[in-house]
């Protein structure tokens, strides 16, 4: 950062300490009663780890108290990251939503603003829930979120917002013109399900087009899109861009990604012609695909799609069509309200994503504290075309200490483990390369587990013993391993008969035993990999941040975020291990392993 960025950061800083020394205080309200008052109840029964202040996370983003959920309109503005998010400000669940709004230089160093959005007008009185943000063509951003009208039942409508003063690049003040809603459910549409809108792109013929999620008939998620010149006046498609049996569909994304292999990202308004060969700025003279996300309101997951958009049609068409029995997803863990923005300062695709807790809501009350947002990834497509690949910023490396801990060319033999110590891990970045001596003890795959990683995961968890694997790390375990979160590769033969086929590649988190704490959920979360491992290796970098690890397997291919509450290892009584719980030989050809500082995070 400059010297006037170092200036602009001092400013804002003191500026905001001045403003926000009032309006701290926790205010309980009426309809937390029954929730306060177990938590009072159980004021010494509850667990101290749950409210202990060394789980809050310390780098990842999280204001000091209260609720948060879905991100909202993440863009950057005039040398500024804005994030927006749905917030409580008055409790730990959720409830009284308004749009927090927090800006930073770096996408890791956060100062929070005071809310954008709050309910003030009849066609939000009743909640202002998620949406996003676009760029216009002259660089003004402009905001298009859901409402609540009507009290009586949940009728949402879409509204938008404006910058009051497009020259503050922090955007501290938005208005709601007079003709606010300008979408409503109309036309069969069921106004209880109908939420949502993503970032507009803008098409070759100058309208503007954005989708709103929602349920069609039959339990089918749609996502409609919208047509319109000036923000103003918008008219809806016929038939859905896309749709699918799987129950509602929220916070659904929509954007373009390049099939050369390179890591730059698309704006959302690039667009193809029907050869596949993209138009306006950063796609001209390059073949792009289009990513169609959403988060499942019944599954709870986020789940996407590769595939051709043909704007004429309107339509969206999955390159695999059994990709719309969801089997790709960002995460398979703890990630949900997904939304993704192009940062042009970098090129880039960022991804946000929201992670719950994982105790009860009385805990939550205890505590104080609920929600945290899971790391800016990078986001681009595989060169196979097949899936997306995704990656911590590189921001988030700024963070690491100076002296890593480093291990190289050790072996572990079937069912030996080895600590790494000479860092506190409680916080900590961990890089470890792994090498398989030889995949001739490998498992044959269940068929009947062939698409189900979660329930094979489940089946044969970190302590299971394995042919390859499985083998990884324990992280937040304790001394003697009472408690331990493990984060593991297991590697079978493919089904067919015969074990014909490249292994399959099973990644997993086991928090298990991750705490000695009760009413705690700790489900195991896996996915396959789909990398080639004929060569023997694999690698695995881990996030570990008090109480959540984020995991990213071979590269990106696959992603695992987990929240785990230990009750012994915390903070310096936190401990790290490398394991191989299989019967062939695993050797960590790398491993790098650094304390993570804590960024600041103002509110």
């Amino acid at each position: 950062m400059g010297v006037l960025g170092r200036v602009a950061w001092a400013w804002l800083v003191l500026l905001l300490l001045i403003q926000q020394l009032a309006g701290a205080s926790h205010v309980v309200y009426d309809d937390l009663d029954e929730i306060e008052a177990a938590a009072a109840a159980a004021a010494d029964g509850v667990p101290p780890s749950i409210v202990n202040s060394q789980l809050r996370t310390g780098y990842h983003f999280q204001p000091p108290k209260n609720w948060i959920n879905d991100p909202n309109a993440p863009m950057y503005y005039k040398g500024w990251y804005h994030l927006f998010y749905q917030y409580n400000p008055k409790g730990a669940v959720w409830g009284n939503i308004v749009w927090a709004h927090s800006v930073s230089r770096d996408l890791v160093n956060w100062v929070a603003l005071k809310p954008a959005i709050e309910p003030s007008i009849k066609a939000d009185k009743y909640g202002c829930w998620s949406g996003s943000a676009t760029m216009m063509a002259d660089g003004t951003p402009v905001i298009m979120y859901t409402g609540v009208n009507r009290p009586d039942v949940n009728y949402q409508v879409q509204n938008v917002a404006f910058p009051r003063n497009t020259s503050d690049p922090l955007l501290r003040e938005w208005v709601k013109p007079g003709h606010n809603p300008v979408i409503v459910p109309e036309g069969g549409i069921n106004a209880t399900e109908f939420r949502d809108p993503t970032t507009a792109w803008r098409g070759a013929d100058g309208q503007w087009r954005l989708l709103v999620g929602s349920l069609a008939e039959r339990s089918r998620g749609a996502a409609y899109v919208y047509r319109s010149r000036n923000f103003r006046t918008w008219i809806r498609v016929r038939r859905p861009l896309h749709s699918a049996p799987t129950g509602m569909w929220e916070c659904p994304d929509f954007y373009p990604v390049m099939m050369d292999g390179r890591r730059e990202g698309l704006d959302t308004s690039a667009t193809i012609d029907v050869f596949g060969h993209g138009h306006h700025g950063d796609a001209s003279n390059q073949k792009i695909k289009y990513v169609l996300k959403n988060s499942l309101d019944l599954r709870r997951y986020d789940y996407y799609t590769v595939g051709t958009y043909d704007q004429k049609a309107e339509r969206y068409l999955p390159d695999n069509p059994a990709g719309d029995d969801h089997h790709l997803r960002y995460d398979y863990g703890n990630f949900y309200a997904s939304k993704t923005f192009y940062d042009p300062a970098k090129r880039r695709r960022i991804l946000w994503g929201w992670a719950n807790e994982s105790d009860t809501a009385a805990d939550d009350v205890a505590k104080g504290w609920a929600g945290i947002q899971a790391i800016p990834r990078k986001v681009w497509l595989d060169p196979s075309g097949k899936q997306l690949l995704q990656w911590p910023i590189e921001e988030i490396e700024r963070l690491r200490g100076k002296k890593p801990v480093i291990l190289t060319d050790r072996v572990l033999k079937p069912g030996e483990h080895i600590e790494v110590s000479g860092l506190q891990t409680a916080q900590a970045d961990v890089e470890v390369s792994f090498e398989v001596a030889s995949m001739e003890a490998a498992e044959r795959l269940d068929p009947a587990m062939a698409y189900d990683a979660q329930r094979l995961c489940s089946l044969r968890g970190a302590d299971e013993k394995g042919g390859v694997g499985p083998f990884g790390l324990w992280v937040l375990a304790s001394a003697r391993l009472e408690e331990k979160t493990a984060v593991f590769f297991r590697v079978f033969r493919a089904p067919a008969a015969g074990g014909g086929g490249k292994p399959v590649v099973l990644m997993c988190t086991d928090p298990t035993k991750s705490s000695r704490n009760p009413n705690l959920y700790q489900p195991t979360f896996a996915g396959f990999v789909d990398t080639d491992v004929t060569n023997g290796k694999i690698s695995l970098r881990s996030l570990i941040d008090r109480s959540v690890v984020e995991s990213f397997g071979a590269g990106g291919k696959a992603c695992i975020l987990s929240r785990v509450y230990p009750s012994l290892a915390i903070g310096k009584n936190a401990h790290l291990y490398v394991f191989n719980n299989g019967k062939a030989e695993i050797r960590v050809t790398k491993l790098t392993a650094w304390e993570m500082k804590k960024p600041l995070l103002m509110n």
